[in-house]
């Protein structure tokens, strides 16, 4: 699993990784609205597990909240794990991104004698 990168604050739309399986979207929406208004939070969960995958996206009413919500809340301990909280990538920079992996050639296998 690769560790999450931070991105700049570009929309009031945040990134929440290493979140502890145990948060409901309500425990994010109180720890959020203590620096901003909230407008949405959307934990990301399994499509056949329906558990969480650790990471979320919340929605602030603005991009100084999101930027304010950054600065206090990266790397703050919440419910046992270090919050990574940065800039959501856009839809299509995902996108790009994902297409540039997968037509990466793959690295060759060493050769074993």
């Amino acid at each position: 699993m690769r560790s999450p990168e931070v991105v700049e604050v570009t929309s009031p739309r945040l990134y929440v990784g290493n979140l502890s399986f145990d948060a409901a979207e309500s425990d994010l929406f109180e720890l959020f609205n203590g620096v901003g208004s909230v407008q949405n939070v959307e934990i990301v969960v399994n499509r056949h597990t329906m558990r969480s995958k650790g990471f979320s996206f919340i929605q602030m009413q603005s991009i100084d909240e999101a930027k304010r919500a950054v600065s206090e809340l990266h790397d703050k301990e919440f419910m046992g794990r270090k919050l990574v909280v940065s800039g959501a990538k856009a839809v299509e920079e995902r996108r790009s991104e994902r297409q540039q992996e997968s037509a990466a050639p793959a690295e060759p296998a060493a050769a074993t004698e």
